[in-house]
C-alpha cells in the first residue's frame, strides 16, 4: 500500500490544510475525537504532538499543552494504545510529531514498527540530525515505509536544502522565520523572499509552510508559495478552554478554509 501522505499530495495540489496538536490535551482521551473531528471537517493531514518535558522549537501555547497532556499522564505508550483502532474510522494521513528522547527511550526500530502497526504514515523529530538520521536510522523508517519528515529554515543553505530533497519522502516542512511557534503573525511578517526562492528552486518534494500560521490570511498568504499550510498553536489555543470540541473545531477549520 503506498504511503498516505504520498496519495494525499499526488491527488491534492494546493491549499493542503495541515493541524497539529497535542496528544492527551485538553483531557487525556480526547485524542482520537480531535483526529476524527479534524477529518470530518475536511483537514487534509494531521500532526500528533507527543508531549515532552523540554520542548525547545515550541512557543508558549504548545509548551503549556505538553505540559497539561504530561499531567494528564501522556506518554508515548499510551498514544500508540490510543492509536491502535484509529485506522477504522480515519482515512487521512497522520503523522507524529515530536523529541527524539522520548523515541530513542522507546527504541527507533521499535517505535517505527509501532507506527506502521497503527497507521502512522510519518513524523517530525526536528532534533533528530539530518546526518543521525541518514546514517543510522533511515533504513529502519524506510523499512516500515514511514517518512521523517525534514524541516528547512530562512537560514537553510540551497545545497542543504537539495540534500534534504535528495533524502527525503512525504514532503519538506518549511519554517516560516526563525523563530519559535506561535500564532500572532501577520502576513508581513513573513520572509516572502524565502518563500519565492525555494519556490523557484522547483524541489521535487512538496512544501508545507509552519510556524505562525494562524488564520485565513497567513494560511492563503503560506499556500500562494508552497502546496499548503500547518497550523498548531492557533488550534490548541481555540480547544485548550472548548465546552465543545466538535463545533469548536468545525469553526476553526471553516474561519481558515472561507473560499479555499
Amino acid at each position: 500500500m503506498k504511503n498516505r501522505i504520498n496519495q494525499l499530495f499526488e491527488t491534492k495540489k494546493q491549499n493542503i490544510l495541515s493541524v497539529y496538536f497535542t496528544a492527551g490535551f485538553p483531557k487525556l482521551n480526547d485524542t482520537v475525537e480531535i483526529i476524527r473531528e479534524l477529518e470530518n471537517n475536511g483537514v487534509d493531514l494531521i500532526e500528533i504532538g507527543i508531549p515532552f518535558s523540554d520542548p525547545t522549537a515550541d512557543g508558549p501555547t504548545i509548551q503549556k499543552s505538553s505540559e497539561s497532556a504530561l499531567k494528564n499522564g501522556m506518554n508515548l505508550n499510551l498514544l500508540f494504545e490510543q492509536l491502535k483502532d484509529i485506522r477504522k474510522s480515519v482515512k487521512i494521513p497522520l503523522i507524529l510529531m515530536g523529541y527524539i528522547n522520548p523515541v530513542y527511550q522507546y527504541g527507533i526500530e521499535r517505535f517505527c514498527a509501532k507506527c506502521a502497526e497503527v497507521g502512522i504514515d510519518g513524523t517530525i523529530l526536528p532534533d533528530l540530525p539530518l546526518d543521525e538520521f541518514e546514517s543510522h536510522y533511515k533504513n529502519f523508517f524506510d523499512k516500515y515505509k514511514l517518512h521523517n519528515v525534514l524541516l528547512i529554515t530562512p537560514q537553510t543553505s540551497e545545497k542543504r536544502i537539495r540534500q534534504i530533497d535528495e533524502i527525503s519522502g512525504g514532503f519538506i516542512y518549511m519554517v516560516s522565520s526563525a523563530s519559535t511557534t506561535g500564532a500572532g503573525k501577520k502576513v508581513e511578517d513573513f520572509h516572502l523572499d524565502y518563500f519565492d526562492r525555494i519556490k523557484k528552486m522547483q524541489l521535487k518534494n512538496p512544501r508545507l509552510i509552519g510556524f505562525g500560521i494562524s488564520d485565513h490570511a497567513t494560511f492563503k498568504n503560506a499556500c500562494n508559495y508552497a502546496n499548503g499550510a500547518i497550523i498548531g498553536s492557533a488550534f490548541v489555543s481555540v480547544i485548550s478552554d472548548s465546552e465543545s470540541v466538535k463545533n469548536d473545531i468545525s469553526n476553526f477549520v471553516k474561519s481558515i478554509r472561507q473560499s479555499n
